[in-house]
């Protein structure tokens, strides 16, 4: 399972030199992982039951550089679970010239009222687990 959006580039997604600025790609990761995750289950709650996963790593690994209105695809897949951790894979693809632009690996921890919670909830590591099968 994946979650895949479409995003145009604009001038405030870009710098001096024309094209994207570094720290606009950990926007579209987060949306992307935050748009996954929601598919399966409901953030909000999970939030109200004192749970949340904070990202506590994130790597990019930057392979082209598009430029101002290029449209990036955008896709995020779960890689791996092992608890407490959540690592997640986003490839961010140039749909105007077809060439890898970022490669990114996400890990989130979960967390209950602040503190390390070693294992998933239930139900999120339920749903998470679907989509790796």
């Amino acid at each position: 399972m994946e979650h895949t959006f479409i995003q145009k580039i604009f001038y405030g997604d870009t710098d001096c030199y024309g094209v994207v600025w570094h720290g606009a790609y950990a926007a579209w990761i987060e949306r992307s992982r935050t748009e996954f995750c929601n598919m399966l289950f409901d953030i909000n709650q999970i939030q109200q039951e004192g749970v949340v996963f904070p990202v506590v790593e994130l790597n990019l690994r930057y392979k082209s550089s598009p430029k101002l209105f290029d449209e990036l695809k955008i896709t995020t897949t779960l890689k791996e679970i092992k608890e407490p951790k959540i690592i997640f894979e986003t490839i961010i693809t140039n749909q105007t010239t077809n060439e890898i632009a970022v490669v990114a690996q996400s890990i989130l921890v979960t967390t209950k009222n602040g503190m390390l919670n070693r294992k998933l909830p239930e139900n999120m590591k339920k749903a998470l687990l679907q989509t790796t099968v």
